[in-house]
């Protein structure tokens, strides 16, 4: 019964990575759904600060959507077109979507740009990402940065997570998911086995003994409470420490993204007044990292 139920487990997975009809129809109803339910966990307040949000941030759920389309093509251009499309589509419906329910309106497609970037990467990786089907060696070269990502990407949020559990729980589990299916699915044999698993250790030991790196996101007022206008001006001093953005001009709430232990100045520039603060990046006692601001006089 163990086996079968195994069997079946490796048949899934075979047919989602290189037996799913991947035509066009598909790839675009792919990424209207991917877009749809990235939207509903960017707005619904229950997804708000948790690993879903995070599909509208970061790149591990999309890496795996591409996973997908890459495998189920038959030739590279046509993985590397269909992926680039996918993307085209799919990112800017996102922000689209957005429009009626933003307090920045259109202006929300100041954001796209990162995503457009990406957009444009996709169709070069994404012919290469094709040779994954060889399953050879070529195919653990290709994985390599996907896997150092994924490996990273875990080991930040699980020392989040050990601090404010079960915060980011599910991003960590999505990640180690993703490494092992791809282990197991693209290389067949124990030495291309080995070397991928090593590939997201050594990845995570990397960042756990050279640096101090974070992948932290917090929504925050700032002290005194001021109402800003959706066209206020926001400089960092530092975005190696944080990255701040007007998240709700109507509550004044910031987006912040920390990427460093460390301090940087902050200017809002609004109506023709300037508003500065220092905004700290601190581990606390328990060894978790928090945003501290303070106004400067």
């Amino acid at each position: 019964m163990e086996g079968t139920e195994k069997n079946r487990v490796g048949r899934g997975i075979d047919r989602l990575f290189g037996r799913m009809k991947m035509t066009w129809p598909v790839v675009l109803l792919y990424a209207v759904a991917s877009a749809i339910l990235t939207v509903l966990f960017l707005n619904v307040p229950v997804f708000k600060n948790t690993s879903f949000e995070r599909m509208g941030v970061t790149l591990e759920a999309w890496v795996f959507l591409a996973v997908v389309i890459m495998t189920n093509c038959r030739k590279p251009l046509e993985s590397a077109v269909k992926t680039f499309v996918f993307f085209l589509v799919s990112q800017p419906l996102i922000y689209l979507l957005q429009v009626p329910f933003s307090p920045l309106g259109w202006q929300l497609f100041q954001f796209y740009r990162y995503w457009f970037i990406w957009t444009l990467l996709t169709f070069p990786m994404a012919f290469a990402g094709w040779c994954l089907t060889k399953k050879n060696w070529l195919s653990v070269l290709i994985l390599a940065l996907v896997l150092a990502f994924l490996g990273a990407t875990a080991f930040q949020c699980g020392r989040e997570c050990l601090h404010e559990f079960p915060h980011l729980l599910v991003t960590v589990l999505f990640c180690l998911m993703q490494i092992i299916v791809y282990v197991v699915e693209f290389m067949p044999d124990w030495r291309k086995k080995t070397a991928g698993l090593l590939i997201p250790v050594i990845a995570a030991a990397v960042i756990a003994f050279t640096s101090q790196q974070l992948n932290l996101t917090v929504f925050e007022t700032l002290p005194g409470n001021p109402a800003f206008s959706d066209n206020a001006e926001i400089t960092v001093a530092d975005s190696s420490v944080a990255n701040v953005q007007l998240h709700s001009a109507e509550t004044g709430v910031f987006y912040i993204h920390v990427q460093k232990y460390g301090s940087t100045e902050l200017i809002v520039a609004d109506g023709g007044k300037e508003y500065r603060y220092t905004v700290e990046v601190i581990r606390d006692p328990a060894g978790a990292a928090q945003v501290r601001i303070t106004q400067l006089e």
